[in-house]
């Protein structure tokens, strides 16, 4: 099995300040139930905390390639999601792609 013949994993790290997590994880929240519901090549797309740290938020999305990616962000909800974290303040500490074999 070739590295890229499997799904496409995206994992994204943001800090966000306590008096905006709630709207924040809303918005996540959104932009994951749009992009599984609307996106054939959406497979996954998880919102995470941590019990350790209050202000992290992680987002664990699985696509079929990353062309499906790619046309996530092309999407209406992702571009109110990017608003939101402009509006909110989210720092994105990481953004990491994988190859799922």
């Amino acid at each position: 099995m070739s590295a890229n013949s499997g799904t496409f994993v995206v994992i994204a790290e943001f800090l966000i300040a306590k008096e905006h997590r709630a709207e924040f994880l809303l918005a996540c929240g959104e932009d994951a139930s749009s992009s599984v519901r609307d996106e054939p090549g959406c497979r996954v797309f998880d919102v995470l905390t941590s019990d350790d740290s209050d202000d992290l938020v992680v987002l664990h999305e699985i696509y079929d390639d990353k062309a499906a990616f790619e046309a996530h962000r092309e999407t209406p909800h992702f571009a109110a999601f990017v608003k939101a974290i402009e509006r909110f303040g989210a720092e994105r500490t990481q953004l990491r792609f994988f190859n799922q074999i």
